[in-house]
């Protein structure tokens, strides 16, 4: 029957071998150049506005012609600074954190790890794909509506983003279409998290037990769980608030609202229902975004320690605590809606526990490396960075969860550089390790060292000189979403908001350096053998790069657990899962 397909398979066209292809190697590759793209978009307009904020008092040359009446003299209008900033949190946290870790190496290597020769549902794995493009492309056309990208944030809050026109620009045809993208990415991600389930339940090839799977594919399950049950809600959110705006339902807007110095015709809604909805989804995100992190950097510490993972059960247990415990904080962010504080006390208990698994994870990656024989590979030092950055970030959000601090903190800075570090550079640092680890197998070669060195130690640096001084502003009550710091108050702060803008256009130009190493490694690099890491997983047992049929139609069987270093000789010190299948080059 594999041998069939591969024959069908074969006689395809272009289109469907590479473009509209079902294989999930090559969906998981479509993923990653997605994430690649909207990472661009959204660094790009983030230096946008570091530098307005930073320069744009007087005017930055260029504005004006790259965005007309939105930037008269040079100087963005407070209005496009906020679409900028909605676009910019919505790629990210969407397109990016939410698509790369998981999508992109879930869909290539959770097949492989457990010995599967497909996922579950390989057409619903392309559909989920072109419909997280389509969101992508429906997000991007709201820069050419004639009112801009929507100014309500990401998180989009009611009224604002729910009256239409009347409340400003971008709240028009911008904000349906943001809406509309929404809503067709968290089908997408619902459709892949669906396949991810049940390729992992039901796709385990003979010897797999579950306590044999590696961690990264039970934190791709987990992840998965979590996006199925939390999308949903933002689904429905999103189709409520829709229904507001196009259909004169009022869900999510209350009555003898005055805007624009007229009554809004709605009636009987609550603002905080949507607060509630989204935030329902939105902590479980943190997690969907982290998650597999957690999974990529268990999994390469190990290898790159030559030592078993310490407390492989442990691990297990706590990522499963985190998963179920995300569902019961998202209060937290909801602080200084007006809350009652014991409601504020019952959401802050919760916060202050998750913290718990989270640090026992940290801990047994370090108890991991301790006494290993280290290599410090480029993929390894970027799961190093990983943890630095989660502890840091972590730190910060543990003062967060108690009401009566992020009352004072909530609208400054301090939360800005929290989640920034915590959920966008720990992610991003995993994205970062788990590409350079994976390179060989996904291209048949291998990336350079040297620049993944230059690279990483830049980047870390980088991170932290515009993370860290964000604290402080968040400390001294600078305030987020300003436009500009022209206010007294703010004069001050201009000299720390500049250099934080200078490291973030040096760090983000060290990225060019992984661009080039990335596509010049692609054609140039040095080639790779099946396993050039020594690894014990399954997808080191098949060639470099994976071909079309992984296992050619012969299951591997799985002998022993993933994680079988330091036993035997120097030369040869782990045991693969499988020995059936050729164990590579080592």
């Amino acid at each position: 029957m594999n041998s069939s397909r591969a024959g069908k398979e074969s006689r395809r066209g272009f289109l469907r071998t590479y473009v509209f292809s079902t294989n999930h190697k090559v969906v998981g590759i479509q993923y990653f150049f997605l994430s690649l793209f909207a990472v661009v978009v959204g660094m790009t307009l983030s230096w946008i506005m570091r530098i307005h904020l930073a320069w744009g008092a007087g005017g930055i040359s260029g504005f004006q012609n790259l965005f007309g009446l939105n930037a008269p003299g040079g100087v963005l209008t407070p209005e496009y600074y906020l679409s900028l900033l909605t676009l910019h949190g919505t790629i990210m946290i969407f397109f990016v954190l939410t698509t790369a870790p998981q999508n992109a190496f879930g869909s290539y290597f959770l097949p492989l790890q457990i010995g599967a020769e497909e996922t579950a549902f390989p057409v619903l794995n392309m559909l989920s794909f072109w419909t997280t493009l389509i969101a992508l492309g429906v997000l991007l056309s709201t820069l050419f509506v004639s009112d801009g990208p929507p100014i309500s944030g990401w998180t989009a809050y009611p009224p604002l983003s729910a009256v239409g026109r009347d409340a400003g620009p971008g709240l028009a045809a911008g904000q349906n279409l943001w809406i509309i993208s929404l809503g067709i990415f968290c089908i997408g991600a619902m459709m892949s998290a669906l396949n991810f389930i049940v390729t992992f339940i039901d796709m385990r090839c003979q010897g797999m037990s579950l306590m044999r799977v590696p961690l990264t594919c039970w934190a791709w399950f987990i992840t998965a769980i979590l996006i199925l049950l939390s999308f949903a809600v933002l689904l429905a959110a999103a189709i409520l608030l829709l229904l507001d705006r196009n259909a004169g339902t009022s869900f999510f807007v209350p009555a003898n609202l005055l805007v624009s110095g007229k009554i809004d015709p709605h009636a009987g809604g609550s603002p905080l229902l949507w607060q509630h909805l989204f935030w329902f989804f939105g902590h479980p995100e943190v997690y969907i975004a982290i998650l597999p992190g957690f999974g990529i950097v268990s999994h390469l510490i190990t290898c790159f320690s030559r030592k078993p993972i310490l407390g492989y059960r442990v691990i297990l247990g706590c990522m499963l605590a985190i998963g179920f415990l995300s569902f019961v904080v998202w209060g937290h962010h909801m602080f200084v809606s007006g809350m009652s504080p014991f409601s504020g006390f019952l959401f802050s208990i919760p916060t202050i526990i998750i913290s718990l698994p989270s640090t026992i994870v940290t801990l047994l990656w370090l108890g991991t490396l301790w006494g290993g024989r280290l290599h410090f590979s480029t993929a390894m030092m970027f799961c190093l960075g990983f943890i630095s950055t989660f502890i840091t970030g972590g730190l910060s959000g543990v003062l967060l969860a108690h009401p009566a601090i992020d009352s004072y903190l909530h609208a400054t800075y301090f939360v800005v550089g929290h989640f920034h570090m915590v959920m966008g550079v720990s992610a991003i640092f995993g994205i970062f390790a788990a590409t350079y680890f994976w390179f060989p197998k996904m291209f048949g070669r291998l990336m350079s060292e040297r620049l993944g060195a230059i690279h990483f130690g830049l980047t870390f640096v980088g991170v932290y000189c515009i993370f860290l001084p964000m604290h402080v502003l968040g400390m001294e009550g600078s305030p987020r979403r300003y436009a500009m710091l022209t206010d007294d108050f703010l004069q001050s702060t201009v000299g720390m908001h500049r250099f934080i803008t200078i490291a973030a256009l040096a760090t983000g130009a060290v990225q060019l350096v992984f661009l080039f190493n990335l596509f010049w490694s692609m054609f140039k690099g040095k080639r790779a053998g099946a396993n050039p890491w020594n690894a014990t997983s399954l997808e080191w047992s098949i060639d470099s790069p994976a071909p079309f049929m992984s296992f050619h139609g012969e299951l591997p069987v799985v002998c022993c657990g993933p994680y079988e270093y330091g036993d035997g000789t120097e030369e040869r010190d782990f045991v693969m899962q499988s020995n059936s299948v050729g164990s590579g080059d080592q």
